[in-house]
C-alpha cells in the first residue's frame, strides 16, 4: 500500500513539470531574436540563435527560391513572431509561396535559414553567391 501513496505522489509532479517545459518551449517557438558577430554586425536569428538569411533575388512579398533551392536554404515560418531586441512584431508577416507553403517575411523580405549552419550563432551562408545575406534588423 505505501508503494501506491508514494506513486501516487509522484504524479502530479511529473505532470506539472512536462506542462512547464511545453509551456516554455512554445513560448520560444515564436521569438527572433537579434544577435551581433564581430565582422557581421546585427542580424535576425531564431530563438535557438539559428541565422536567417534574406535572398537578392527575392521580390518583395515573393520567394524566387524554389525546389532544390530550399534544400540548401530552408524556409522560415512561424505563425506568429514575438521579436526580441529591436524589431517590431509588425515588420513581420506570412506569405504563401508556389509550393502552397507558408514563408516567414522580414519588411516584406523572405527569411531563409542555410544548411550550412550547424549550430547558433554561424553565419556561413553570408555573401554566398553575392545574393544571400544576414538578415538585418
Amino acid at each position: 500500500m505505501r508503494y501506491g501513496s508514494q506513486s501516487a505522489r509522484w504524479i502530479p509532479i511529473v505532470v506539472l513539470v512536462g506542462l512547464g517545459s511545453a509551456a516554455s518551449a512554445a513560448a520560444q517557438a515564436y521569438d527572433v531574436k537579434v544577435e551581433q558577430k564581430q565582422g557581421i554586425g546585427h542580424y535576425l536569428a531564431d530563438a535557438n540563435g539559428m541565422t536567417l538569411y534574406t535572398f537578392k533575388k527575392d521580390a518583395p512579398g515573393k520567394s524566387a527560391c524554389t525546389g532544390e533551392c530550399t534544400k540548401l536554404w530552408p524556409v522560415f515560418h512561424r505563425d506568429r513572431v514575438s521579436p526580441q531586441g529591436g524589431p517590431q512584431a509588425e515588420s513581420f508577416a506570412t506569405i504563401a509561396r508556389a509550393d502552397g507553403t507558408n514563408q516567414t517575411t522580414y519588411k516584406g523580405r523572405p527569411l531563409y535559414y542555410f544548411s550550412g549552419d550547424k549550430k547558433p550563432g554561424d553565419t556561413n551562408g553570408q555573401g554566398v553567391a553575392g545574393l544571400w545575406t544576414v538578415a538585418t534588423p
